[in-house]
């Protein structure tokens, strides 16, 4: 096993820092949005899919430089071959799943896209059980039906008319829970900081391709969005925040915890992301935010009280029992 295994915080540990991860995830849909009202002249001229897809590359690129900067033993994971594998698979889910999204956000409204990109708790349960000797305990399945339904219903009750949008939404799901899972996979085998890096390569470098790739003048494109007042602040937090942070945090800890465990914390982003939004007077107040960040609450604390104290990286499979 390449990873160091001396360090291995327990459980409660890491869905503390996962739960911070969430808080972050939830303040980076304020950050972009921001960023996006500050490029409205540069979406309608260059198209709205070339602009984010420039803006993603750049954050990524920005937390490359941190982790170059500041993790330095990560730099030797460029010369290893399976590093750079893992990375691939990582980063590649990450990027499908970005990538869909903003296209299919073009196409639904954000409730419908949060409700059916919370499904991803429900497929990582599923998928653990097909992958897995061990199935999950049964008050995992509980909590990932509590945490689904919460997400899905915060922002009012979607509309769904299985339009191409909403199918592309469902596949984006899909992908973020292959990501849960193989992130699992590859952090307890090799170093999780090694294949961040790489991860990040892979992300920053494919969002760049995707930029230039559509748009039919990308130097003058990415002139103007640099040169544009009130960007570069929410970018260099989106960076540092939403990128450095959070999946350096997400590649070290989550291999302590179950992959469904993992995801039902995950899926607090929206609380998060709808607060903040309340807050800025982004997002209209409904009683659906009380009872979708109730249940999707109720489903975490579930998942937390019935859960082992303590669970290492060798032994993930310790919440397998049922109980």
């Amino acid at each position: 096993m390449e990873s160091d295994t001396s360090f291995e915080p327990n459980r409660r540990k890491a869905a503390a820092i996962l739960l911070a991860v969430t808080l972050i995830w939830g303040a980076t849909f304020i950050w972009m949005k921001q960023a996006l009202n500050a490029l409205e002249l540069e979406l309608a001229e260059y198209g709205e899919f070339p602009v984010v897809a420039f803006l993603v590359s750049l954050r990524f690129f920005i937390a490359l430089v941190l982790v170059v900067t500041f993790l330095p033993s990560a730099r030797s994971g460029v010369r290893s071959r399976v590093i750079w594998k893992g990375g691939a698979v990582l980063g590649s889910l990450m990027l499908v799943g970005f990538v869909g999204q903003m296209v299919a956000l073009n196409d639904i409204n954000p409730a419908t896209s949060a409700f059916l990109t919370s499904l991803y708790v429900v497929m990582t349960a599923v998928l653990t059980v097909v992958m897995a000797d061990n199935t999950p305990r049964r008050a995992l399945y509980w909590g990932v039906l509590m945490a689904t339904l919460g997400a899905g219903f915060i922002q009012g009750p979607p509309h769904l008319s299985w339009g191409w949008g909403e199918v592309i939404t469902v596949v984006c799901a899909f992908f973020f829970a292959l990501h849960i899972i193989y992130t699992q996979h590859w952090t307890l085998e090799h170093d999780p900081l090694k294949l961040t890096l790489t991860q990040f390569l892979i992300i920053g470098g494919g969002s760049a391709v995707l930029a230039v790739a559509t748009s039919s003048a990308p130097i003058e494109m990415a002139q103007a969005v640099l040169s544009r007042k009130g960007v570069l602040l929410p970018l260099v937090l989106l960076g540092v925040g939403g990128s450095f942070f959070c999946l350096v945090a997400l590649n070290l800890y989550q291999r302590h915890m179950h992959p469904v465990q993992a995801a039902v914390i995950y899926a607090l982003e929206p609380v998060w992301a709808t607060l903040f939004g309340l807050a800025l007077g982004l997002v209209p107040w409904t009683w659906w935010i009380v009872f979708g960040g109730g249940v999707l609450l109720a489903g975490n604390i579930l998942v937390e009280v019935t859960s082992p104290v303590e669970a290492s990286a060798k032994n993930v499979h310790a919440d397998g029992e049922n109980g």
